[in-house]
């Protein structure tokens, strides 16, 4: 995700979408250590995003609270 399409999603839309993020990572880690799968630069990628959403998420609650 880009920032720019994070940034257009409202608080709660950012909260479900970090909770799909962290559902995705621990699929992905849980699928990696059965052998699943090899790619590890999804998880990098999805823990990325997440951050990002996380970031989002922070600097709308502190406005929202002043």
């Amino acid at each position: 995700m880009k920032m720019t399409d994070i940034r257009k999603l409202s608080t709660a839309d950012l909260s479900k979408e970090s909770v799909k993020l962290k559902n995705e990572i621990f699929e992905l880690k849980h699928k990696l250590l059965l052998g699943q799968i090899t790619n590890v630069k999804l998880i990098k990628l999805k823990r990325k995003d997440l951050a990002r959403v996380l970031t989002v998420l922070g600097e709308q609650l502190l406005k929202e609270a002043k």
